[in-house]
């Protein structure tokens, strides 16, 4: 930056992020930018991707199935916010969360309302796959984590936060099927488009301490698409949230 004569502010303007995005790239060596950002960034500076960030240039030379993984996290508490943020933010066409509660986006993606209302005023498909609050498995998964904050009530936060949003069209919200709800709450998959976040739910973890993988979709066939296509049959034979309050 210096040679560029920009400061992280200014770096920050030219790619269209905020300087504390710009400082945790400059102080955290592990974290990858997404590509649309690390491309105005080398732009910007006047150099090649493989100066600043040679792991992503090494990851994408990937060979095998392992080339959609763009990186793996042993706990989903241990990826980066600005992972959520820049993949939602980043996002062209689709957003897809499909989480058993999903309620920690709000506290993980910053202004996630805002981005959602300016999506969907964009045109994007926007859908949220949601855990039935009243069903047996999420009964029996509240047991089985044992938490104060039990897996009704986040479900239920969730649908607080999107009663807010219930004046936006364009987004749409259902709960899994009573019969799909046990491979529900053990999965979840968050897709941005092409890329996905990723967690197998572990025994009796709650999501934030198990795995979570980050992909890229490489074409038809790979972990992205058998992920994506495990998301979409759940939501077919889903039941609209609104439907499900209505006869509550």
């Amino acid at each position: 930056m210096e040679t560029a004569g920009l400061s992280p502010r200014r770096l920050a303007l030219k790619v269209g992020v905020s300087g504390k995005t710009v400082e945790r790239w400059i102080n955290d060596s592990e974290l990858i930018p997404h590509p649309r950002n690390r491309e105005d960034a080398c732009k910007a500076l006047g150099v090649d991707e493989e100066m600043i960030w040679p792991k992503a240039v090494k990851e994408r030379i990937k060979t095998g199935g392992d080339r959609e993984i763009l990186h793996s996290y042993p706990y989903r508490s241990a990826c980066p916010s600005t992972v959520w943020g820049e993949l939602t933010e980043g996002s062209t066409e689709e957003l897809f969360f499909s989480g058993y509660t999903n309620y920690f986006l709000w506290t993980q993606v910053p202004d996630f309302p805002g981005i959602l209302r300016r999506k969907a005023r964009e045109g994007f498909r926007i859908r949220f796959l949601l855990g039935d609050p009243n069903g047996e498995v999420t009964r029996q998964r509240e047991v089985i984590e044992d938490v104060a904050l039990t897996v009704s009530t986040r479900i239920r936060m969730t649908l607080d936060e999107l009663t807010k949003l219930r004046d936006v069209s364009g987004i749409e919200a259902r709960f899994s099927s009573s019969e799909d709800a046990v491979n529900h709450v053990s999965l979840s998959v968050f897709r941005f488009d092409d890329e996905a976040l990723v967690t197998p739910h572990l025994a009796r973890l709650v999501g934030h301490d198990s795995p979570l993988l980050h992909l890229r979709s490489m074409g038809t066939g790979g972990m992205f698409s058998r992920f994506s296509e495990h998301a979409e049959e759940l939501w077919s034979r889903a039941v609209p949230v609104q439907s499900e309050k209505s006869t509550a």
